[in-house]
């Protein structure tokens, strides 16, 4: 056999070698807030972690078979979009209107694509549109109705805003309006606890590492419950509550939207590991620091291309879990939680 095509069989294995031993997997979140043992009952407890390990394996399963990154973060959010446990899709908040409004974004770590969509209110699984809009489409973000126009030319179903609500929700929206009517809604001066602490939780989140090396994020939420003038947070903004870059890491965040849009969470992260080496769970408590110095709370998954990844919260507690191929497999809610 010819000198060369033996260097090219052998460069061709080690290759593979290479492949097979590089680390996948992905990391999720369901949240961060108030999440108390006090006012958990077991049977909620349990639900939460079995929704919970459901999206991992979701999106594990894609990974493990060789599939892409973003094909997984949106299988695993669409676990997440589709159980009424969480703040995203079927089980959203509702706004000031008594509506569902729906947000969501996804990144290619690999090519920095990205897409979102805002303010949508029949989208059965935003991040779904969210990823069309960046293959689909010239744009990153569409809003609205707009959104919605894009969703029927590509033969989306659009389904009935009554799908997302739930009657926990309408209870937490009938709640935040009463206290509103006693004087007690939180102004810019004034912070309410009731508001601030208790009203935003329950976003989803996923980062996932293909075999290939791929980092990809998405994010897709309901936004604060009694929301009011089309507000819009952090989770369908790139760079604020999702990011990607095979270069560095990518992030999803959740917590109160307009502090981490004020900070530009997600990439802020990424740029102190770009620009000045930090290690990403360094970056990312560096990162939530300044989040909270403002006087939000909240947190953040980050995974990067070595396969390490961080839960990095200021927060009670952060509905997370994560399966990584070279290490055990972790789902917590509170904060005292051991996940290493």
């Amino acid at each position: 056999m010819p000198r060369l095509l033996v260097l090219l069989l052998l460069s061709t294995l080690a290759s593979h070698a290479r492949d097979l031993g590089r680390p996948h997997g992905l990391v999720i979140h369901g949240g961060a807030g108030v999440i108390a043992r006090s006012t958990m009952t077991p049977e909620r407890e349990a639900e939460y972690r079995a929704r919970l390990a459901e999206a991992l394996n979701a999106g594990y399963a894609v990974l493990e078979r060789g599939g892409a990154s973003l094909e997984a973060v949106t299988a695993a959010i669409n676990v997440m979009e589709d159980s009424p446990l969480f703040n995203a899709g079927k089980g959203a908040v509702f706004n000031a209107d008594g509506i569902c409004e729906l947000d969501a974004s996804i990144m290619d770590g690999r090519t920095q694509a990205a897409g979102a969509v805002a303010g949508v209110h029949h989208i059965k699984n935003p991040i779904n549109l969210a990823r069309d809009v960046m293959l689909k489409s010239p744009h990153v973000m569409m809003v609205g109705d707009g959104a919605e126009k894009f969703a029927r030319g590509l033969s989306y179903e659009l389904v009935p805003n009554e799908y997302f609500q739930t009657d926990w929700r309408r209870e937490q929206l009938k709640k935040a309006q009463a206290k509103e009517k006693d004087g007690k809604e939180r102004t810019a001066a004034i912070p309410d606890d009731y508001f601030t602490r208790t009203l935003r939780w329950g976003t989803v989140g996923c980062v996932a590492l293909d075999q290939a090396g791929n980092l990809a994020a998405g994010t897709s939420t309901g936004g604060m419950t009694n929301k009011k003038f089309g507000r819009v947070g952090d989770a369908p903004i790139i760079g604020a509550g999702t990011y990607a870059n095979n270069a560095t890491c990518a992030v999803s965040a959740t917590g109160w939207g307009e502090f981490f849009i004020r900070v530009g969470v997600a990439r802020d992260i990424a740029a102190q590991m770009e620009y000045k080496g930090t290690a990403l769970r360094d970056a990312a408590a560096a990162t939530i620091a300044k989040v909270g110095r403002l006087g939000g709370d909240g947190g953040v998954i980050a995974l990067d291309a070595a396969g390490n990844y961080t839960f990095e919260f200021n927060s009670p507690g952060m509905y997370r879990a994560a399966r990584l191929s070279n290490q055990p497999s972790v789902v917590a809610i509170y904060g005292d939680e051991a996940t290493r």
